[in-house]
């Protein structure tokens, strides 16, 4: 990159090395002053005040070098589904679309990504970073469709429909526990913790449900409670149980202040992680002391 070598060629290089390591993260910031070097200086207040860059590239030739890195992206992100520089530089991409094509151009581009996003989702839920990510994409969307067609109509209805049918996935996850709660396999209670973290009393920036009410989610908590209550029943000695009851309990007393669990529960509840994980002692005395047992 030195000496001003903005070039196809050197483009390609950066692609050879972040497909063998995408953690080079000063790679990505050449490569993003390498596509700003091919853009023309226009942006999209010049496309609709009629006049056009003063780069012959021309707008046509800014969308495929959007869409052709973008495209560059996906086996990175199948392969390196966690690699954060991978995300961040995705998101710069579309929002350059914003910033230089016509709004019509860069909302194509932007729903093709919630296309994307849903089928990411749809092979595999458990994947945290991809709820935020759709999140971001679905909050652009609203401002761009909003831009490009005044009249059309909110995503809000469509985005809870499809969060609803998500959701769902509860009563998968609970049945495969209830089969096996002891297994070996701790991903399916991993992945309960995440679903469940969806009740906190503030919801954080990766909910699923930002927007459900605190008598939506007590309703929730204390169905999560009962069935794990029965679950327990031949399941004594499963520490996760304990672990989700435990995490439900101080949910329901964030959200109400009546506390709604009798307390000798919750304390046998915190005497029985003692015995099972006794490493972890200290954390299950302050535990106890939060409950106020």
């Amino acid at each position: 990159m030195r000496g001003g070598e903005y070039t196809d060629e050197v483009l390609h290089l950066t692609t050879k090395l972040l497909e063998v390591n995408p953690e080079y993260y000063t790679v990505w910031n050449h490569r993003r002053r390498l596509l700003r070097s091919f853009f023309p200086e226009g942006s999209r207040s010049d496309v609709e005040d009629g006049r056009t860059p003063d780069d012959a590239l021309g707008f046509d030739a800014v969308r495929r070098y959007i869409l052709d890195d973008l495209a560059f992206l996906l086996p990175l992100l199948r392969k390196f589904p966690k690699c954060y520089w991978i995300w961040n530089y995705r998101l710069w991409l579309l929002d350059e679309a914003i910033l230089r094509l016509p709004l019509i151009a860069a909302h194509e581009i932007w729903q093709k990504e919630l296309s994307l996003v849903g089928k990411m989702l749809s092979l595999d839920s458990r994947n945290f970073h991809g709820w935020g990510y759709r999140r971001k994409v679905v909050s652009t969307l609203e401002e761009i469709s909003t831009g490009a067609n005044p009249s059309s109509d909110s995503m809000t209805e469509a985005e809870f429909n499809y969060t609803t049918k998500m959701i769902q996935k509860f009563e998968l996850i609970q049945r495969a526990l209830w089969a096996d709660p002891d297994s070996k396999d701790q991903s399916l209670w991993f992945y309960h913790q995440y679903l469940i973290s969806n009740f906190e009393p503030i919801a954080n920036k990766d909910s699923i449900l930002p927007d459900l009410s605190a008598e939506d989610k007590l309703s929730y908590i204390r169905t999560q409670i009962a069935d794990l209550q029965d679950m327990l029943e031949g399941a004594e000695t499963c520490k996760w149980i304990y672990q989700r009851l435990l995490d439900l309990a101080l949910m329901s007393r964030a959200l109400n202040s009546d506390w709604p669990i009798p307390s000798p529960n919750v304390e046998s509840w915190i005497a029985n992680l003692a015995e099972l994980d006794p490493l972890r002692k200290g954390r299950w005395k302050d535990l106890r002391s939060q409950m106020d047992c």
